[in-house]
């Protein structure tokens, strides 16, 4: 599916990179395509540093110092970025409406996103896309709306660092369109993606309908990691944790487990409420990526808990390198930091 949130800038060019701004940190990946293939020719992930408790400002300055350090790591010479967008302030919603003329699917959207939507969408953005369908007499779609609040936070940070957003999307979509043009969707087969990160669980799912079910859920690594600290096992700061230990350190796997079981929950309702909504659907395979599916232990413990198989992915798994670029260690980044990486190269996919 190659849906696009809002076009910011209108440029007649097509080289850009995927710049996925976390709360923890920046990830970036530029990707080119030859036919059919997709090679990888930069890729990068920086921490930010933690701010003090006077906070959001010193916040931003290493946010854009930290996208400033991934743009010397990389090499991305650019300045046109697809950024990501996810949270309470994004909804994805599934539409289906009457037969309607094509000029008029815009305001029946809108009205869609009014009823729907957690938030005012008279101070956001809405979006939407119609998905063929055999169904003659109704129309099928995905809409999506943001808020001004969060679009204008994305491209103020990178507006800060001389590039431009170009095209703003939403994580898990991203996500479903890179597996989409790199793995392929299977015909009868219905895939799952959970990405965990720091701030936020994405939750996303694809059909055989053809339409996405993006689910973001708010118990995620960080709060994982507060309720190990709980415990002792990590020193915990006036500005929340010592985020790093714990991709260092193996976690105690009873305390892990622990800590995982909220977000356990979370995602196995999310299933059955899918699955009973989607009755014909059977998920097989949950892929695990995002941040925090390098801790060692969690994608096992995923594995034994939910109600489907989980497996760790790593989006870069049999794409090429650009043996050309000036990156040396580009490599051992995808082949360590590549389940991180995931939200990244599906914005690097898109096109402008």
């Amino acid at each position: 599916m190659d849906f696009n949130l809002k076009k910011l800038l209108q440029i007649d060019h097509d080289e850009v990179f995927g710049l996925d701004i976390g709360t923890s940190s920046v990830k970036m990946v530029q990707l080119s395509k030859n036919n059919s293939h997709w090679t990888v020719n930069a890729a990068g992930i920086v921490d930010i540093i933690e701010a003090d408790e006077d906070g959001k400002t010193h916040q931003e300055i290493n946010t854009a110092k930290a996208i400033r350090d991934s743009l010397l790591i990389t090499g991305i010479q650019t300045p046109f970025a697809v950024c990501g967008i996810c949270g309470p302030e994004v909804a994805v919603r599934r539409f289906k409406f009457p037969s309607l003329a094509n000029d008029e699917i815009a305001g029946a959207a809108l009205m869609e996103a009014k009823q729907v939507c957690p938030f005012n969408v008279d101070e956001g953005v809405v979006d939407y896309q119609v998905v063929p369908s055999n169904d003659k007499n109704n129309i099928r779609g995905v809409m999506v709306a943001a808020t001004n609040k969060i679009i204008n936070k994305k491209t103020h940070l990178v507006k800060n660092t001389s590039l431009n957003t170009v095209m703003m999307d939403v994580d898990g979509l991203a996500l479903l369109n890179y597996f989409g043009e790199h793995n392929k969707f299977q015909q009868g087969q219905t895939t799952a993606i959970l990405n965990v990160g720091n701030s936020f669980t994405n939750l996303v799912i694809m059909g055989d309908n053809g339409l996405p079910f993006v689910r973001d859920l708010s118990y995620a690594g960080r709060d994982i990691i507060k309720e190990i600290a709980k415990h002792g096992e990590y020193a915990v700061t006036e500005s929340g944790y010592e985020k790093l230990d714990i991709r260092h350190k193996a976690p105690n796997p009873k305390l892990l487990e622990e800590a995982c079981r909220k977000l356990v929950v979370d995602v196995t309702e999310t299933l059955r409420y899918y699955t009973a909504q989607e009755q014909s659907a059977v998920i097989d395979k949950i892929f695990v990526c995002g941040g925090f599916a390098l801790v060692e232990g969690f994608v096992e413990i995923l594995n034994e808990q939910l109600p489907t198989a989980a497996v760790l992915w790593n989006p870069f798994d049999e794409m090429a390198y650009d043996e050309s670029a000036q990156q040396i260690d580009l490599p051992e980044i995808v082949t360590k930091n590549g389940p991180a990486l995931a939200v990244a190269a599906g914005l690097a996919m898109r096109s402008i």
